[in-house]
C-alpha cells in the first residue's frame, strides 16, 4: 500500500456518523465511548443510538456539524465532531447540555430522575489556552471543589493538539484515528494500538475509501467545509475593515452614520444568505 495515499477521513461528519452511528458497531461505540470518558469498558451493558440517518438533505447541508445523540445505560452522552472553529462554542455546547438534560424529564417524574448528561466534544481547532488536548468541565464550589452533581459533565477534545501526546495512550489512539489523513497514518496506529476496536475501525475505513462512491460523498462534503472556512474568514476580514472605516469616519461628518450602518446590513445579509449562523454573524460583527 502506499503511505501516501489519501483516505476518507474519520473527522469528516458523514464518515464519523457512518461508524459510530451503526447500529451494528456497538462494540466499537462502547469502546470509544469508555476510553475517551475514562469509565470501565464492562459498566456500559447497552447503547441505544438517537439519530442514525444521513439523508440527502444532510448532504447538502454547508456547515459541518456531527451531532451523535446516544443512550449508554442510565447515561445520556452526545458526540459533537465540529471541523471548523465556531464562534460562542463554550455557550452552545452549555446550552445543548442543558436541553438534553432537562428533554429527558417527563411529566410527573421526580428531579431526581434526570439522567447523568455528558456532551462529548471533538474539536479540529484550539479552544483553551493550555496544551492540554482534553478538558474536563464539572459543576464544583469555587473553593472547597466539591462537586454539585455527578450529572454534569462537557468534555472537550482538541485535535491539533493531540499529535505529540503522551499521557493517555488508548484515548490518543482514538484521537489520532479521528485525525488520520492517510494510509501511512492508518498503518502507524495499527502496528502501535492494543486495542481490536481500533483495529476493526481500520479496516472500515479502508473499506470506505475504496468505494467510490464513498470517495466522492467525502470529497464534496470536504470541499464544503473549506468553502465554509473561507467564507467566514472573508467575512472576518470584511467585519474588520468596515470597523476600521467606521473608527477612521467617526467624529467626522454626521452624514456619514447612516453609511456605515447600511454597509453593515449588506455585509449580515450576505453572511445570513450564505448559510452563517446568527452567533457567527454576531461574532464577526462584534470583531469591529
Amino acid at each position: 500500500m502506499n503511505r501516501d495515499e489519501k483516505i476518507v477521513m474519520l473527522k469528516l461528519d458523514i464518515i464519523f456518523k457512518r461508524i459510530f452511528g451503526n447500529e451494528n458497531n456497538k462494540d466499537i461505540i462502547a469502546t470509544f465511548i469508555s476510553d475517551l470518558l475514562e469509565i470501565p469498558r464492562q459498566s456500559i451493558k447497552a447503547i441505544y443510538i438517537d439519530n442514525v440517518e444521513l439523508t440527502p438533505e444532510y448532504f447538502q447541508q454547508k456547515f459541518s456539524r456531527l451531532d451523535l445523540k446516544l443512550k449508554v445505560d442510565e447515561r445520556i452522552v452526545n458526540i459533537e465532531m465540529q471541523v471548523n472553529k465556531e464562534f460562542d462554542f463554550n455557550e452552545r455546547t452549555l446550552y445543548y447540555w442543558s436541553k438534553m438534560y432537562g428533554d429527558e424529564l417527563k411529566t410527573g417524574e421526580e428531579y431526581g430522575q434526570l439522567k447523568q448528561t455528558i456532551c462529548i466534544n471533538i474539536i479540529n481547532f484550539n479552544q483553551f489556552d493550555c496544551k492540554d488536548y482534553h478538558s474536563h468541565f464539572k459543576v464544583m464550589e469555587n473553593t472547597r471543589h466539591e462537586v454539585l452533581s455527578d450529572k454534569f459533565a462537557i468534555h472537550f477534545f482538541e485535535l491539533k493538539k493531540i499529535k505529540y501526546a503522551r499521557k493517555n495512550k488508548r484515548m490518543e489512539d482514538w484521537l489520532n484515528l479521528i485525525n488520520a489523513e492517510t494510509e501511512g497514518d492508518l498503518m502507524d496506529i495499527q502496528n502501535s494500538t492494543t486495542i481490536p476496536e481500533i483495529q476493526k475501525t481500520i479496516v472500515m475505513l479502508r473499506e470506505l475509501s475504496a468505494d467510490e462512491k464513498v470517495r466522492q460523498e467525502a470529497f464534496y462534503r470536504e470541499r464544503r467545509i473549506h468553502d465554509e472556512a473561507t467564507a467566514l474568514n472573508g467575512a472576518m476580514r470584511e467585519g474588520i475593515e468596515i470597523g476600521r472605516a467606521e473608527g477612521k469616519a467617526e467624529g467626522r461628518a454626521e452624514g456619514k452614520t447612516e453609511g456605515k450602518k447600511e454597509a453593515i446590513n449588506e455585509m449580515v445579509d450576505k453572511m445570513r444568505k450564505a448559510g452563517f449562523s446568527e452567533e457567527q454573524i454576531r461574532a464577526v460583527i462584534d470583531i469591529k
